[in-house]
């Protein structure tokens, strides 16, 4: 007797197979041990074009749509190169899937597709599809590693049990495909003129590029304001040092004359030094990384990298067994794994020459069950990779060493504040000056750029200093800088609520799980979507919205679909029925409903053309 696994790609079957013993190759599958092992390619099936329901659909009119067929269904998928024909490969394989099902010595099927609703879906079409039989179960883990596969195949759990993870992915294909379909074919027939100019209309696609209008927006609007700065160089025997004239909590002022008038009524004249604290400051390692935050720092790190290779990279690292589940939006570890993420600590750190500055510690900022949603932040695993590629090293050295700094001291600084008193005509007149020294590296040793430190000379509190030089520095305010693929991903991630376009930062806004623009495996494609429909551009790092992309964010009349908030609910939804406590059919009701309205309220405006491929 033997039981059959689905694994979802062929390098994944491979890691089951090699785990399990199974050493009898065959076409599509690999068999030993009492387990046959096979695969899919990812996606083997795709819903119906319009046109598989009605030959008249593929002619696109305005009475056609909206359109919502009675029942979904589905078929082989087309060719990638060829679209009007079944792709092969696929048939093939789904054919020796139907074969090894109905083997009469297969008794069991167990799935091992990804652990998500993506994965789960593509299990799903299959078995339904090929009308198995025989009972199914799945496993559910984290990585490939022969342990981790092993201890999965103990805890099995019923295909019934994955209901809820089954429906949030159909519910979100189908709502895909309805909203899709129908913005698409109506808003390129009232919104174009000639044929080959296509506007892509999608859930997703429309409130992430009206975060990047917004922000166009507010660059173009941006208003530069004036402002001055009094800055001093002080000087007494220990040596010299800068400050900044401040009142209050101002160091910028508007108005020039006044900050001249100041100069003026203190050149010349002796400071005396009131305060100077120091403070030994803490600087935390980030949080591990889950995948929008490691997309984030890979490509504002390195030049070329996009979020969509950053995800393919990880995906490569996870079928080759080195880290695990990349596409998690959780930044903690599941509490449960503690003596595995110990034992991957002793391996790692083995070789490495602070390895006693390396301790396990169970801290709840790395293992906390309320971080964690689904799937553990990305952390390395106990196999050690021998050969990466450049690309892969790049990716799983940020991956281990952001695991390692968890369990490292953290590095402190000495911070100094300097207040330097220069008494005016009626009032003394205050500089401040801060001074910065590491003095424990810390954490900050797995990385090779250094912190540069802000020295300041060995000056005390009641020193008299003289005024060197003084001058009125002009400032202009600076716009909010383009989004970048890690800027944006965020905002996605957050649904538009964190709109810091800071580079630097990655922390940890606190996710509301499930209220977000797309999930953490569809961001970096939705990016890429926007790119190939010709609605942004990029420039460097910045992400840049065209003149198509701006006409169709003004023109589209459906704003529910711009909004973060509404796609938001949405996704929020789709998380709820994934976690059982909310409807398929109500969610989907809601969906058609939705596209019917907004369809034919298209079809009743007066239409301004966005793109016309007669000008093109």
């Amino acid at each position: 007797m033997s039981k059959l696994l689905l694994a979802e790609k062929p390098s994944v079957a491979r890691n089951i197979a090699e785990a399990l013993g199974c050493k009898t190759r065959k076409d599509g599958y690999i068999e030993g041990n009492g387990y046959i092992v096979t695969w899919a390619f990812g996606h083997l099936l795709t819903l119906y074009d319009c046109k598989d329901y009605n030959p008249e659909l593929a002619l696109w009119k305005f009475e056609n749509f909206p359109y919502i067929p009675n029942k979904f269904e589905y078929k082989i998928k087309n060719d990638s190169k060829n679209k009007n024909v079944i792709d092969k490969g696929a048939e093939k394989q789904l054919k020796i899937i139907n074969n090894l099902i109905n083997r009469e010595d297969v008794t069991e099927i167990i799935s091992a597709t990804d652990y998500d609703r993506e994965g789960e879906l593509i299990a799903l079409l299959i078995f339904n599809y090929l009308k198995a039989k025989k009972p199914i179960y799945r496993i559910l883990i984290n990585e490939w590693t022969p342990k981790e596969i092993k201890k999965g195949l103990e805890n099995l759990k019923l295909n019934k049990e994955m209901q809820s993870l089954q429906d949030a992915g159909v519910s979100r294909q189908l709502a895909d495909w309805v909203i899709g379909i129908n913005f698409t074919s109506i808003c390129t027939m009232k919104y174009t003129r000639g044929r080959g100019n296509l506007l892509n209309i999608g859930r997703v696609l429309m409130p992430t590029l009206k975060m990047i209008y917004d922000r166009e927006m507010q660059i173009k609007n941006f208003k530069i304001e004036k402002s001055f700065e009094l800055n001093a160089i002080f000087k007494n025997e220990a040596g010299k040092y800068k400050g900044k004239f401040f009142h209050g909590k101002k160091d910028k002022f508007p108005n020039k004359k006044s900050v001249e008038r100041l100069k003026d009524e203190i050149e010349g004249k002796e400071g005396i030094i009131t305060e100077k604290k120091i403070e030994i400051k803490k600087d935390n390692p980030p949080s591990l990384f889950n995948l929008s935050n490691l997309q984030g720092y890979v490509t504002s790190k390195h030049k070329g990298w996009t979020a969509d290779k950053v995800l393919k990279v990880a995906q490569s690292l996870y079928e080759k067994k080195h880290i695990t589940y990349p596409r998690t939006e959780s930044t903690a570890l599941e509490e449960s794994i503690k003596d595995k993420a110990k034992n991957v600590l002793e391996t790692l750190k083995r070789d490495l020459p602070f390895k006693d500055e390396i301790v396990f510690n169970d801290s709840t900022k790395v293992f906390n069950n309320k971080k964690v949603e689904s799937h553990s932040a990305i952390m390395p695993t106990y196999i050690i990779p021998k050969k990466l590629t450049e690309d892969e090293r790049t990716v799983y050295e940020a991956i281990k060493n952001r695991f390692i700094s968890q369990f490292m001291p953290s590095a402190e600084y000495e911070s100094t504040e300097l207040i330097t008193s220069v008494q005016g005509e009626n009032y003394e007149r205050l500089f401040s000056t801060k001074g910065k020294i590491l003095k424990v590296k810390g954490w900050l040793k797995l990385y090779k750029e250094d912190k540069k430190d802000e020295l300041l000379p060995p000056v005390n509190k009641d020193d008299v200093v003289e005024i060197t030089e003084l001058k009125v520095i002009s400032k202009k305010s600076k716009p909010p800088a383009h989004h970048t693929e890690k800027t944006l991903l965020k905002a996605m991630e957050t649904c538009g609520k964190n709109t810091n376009s800071n580079e630097e930062t990655e922390e940890d806004s606190t996710i509301l799980y499930g209220y977000s623009i797309g999930t953490a495996a569809t961001r970096a494609e939705t990016i890429n979507k926007l790119k190939y429909a010709g609605y942004i551009t990029q420039k460097g790092k910045s992400l840049l919205i065209t003149d198509k992309g701006i006409k169709l964010v003004e023109t589209f009349p459906i704003r529910e679909l711009l909004d973060t908030d509404y796609t938001g609910r949405l996704e929020k939804k789709l998380y709820d029925i994934e976690k059982g406590t909310f409807n398929k059919e109500n969610f989907l009701k809601e969906i058609f409903d939705f596209t019917i309205k907004s369809v034919n309220a298209i079809k009743r405006i007066k239409a301004s053309i966005i793109c016309d491929t007669r000008t093109q």
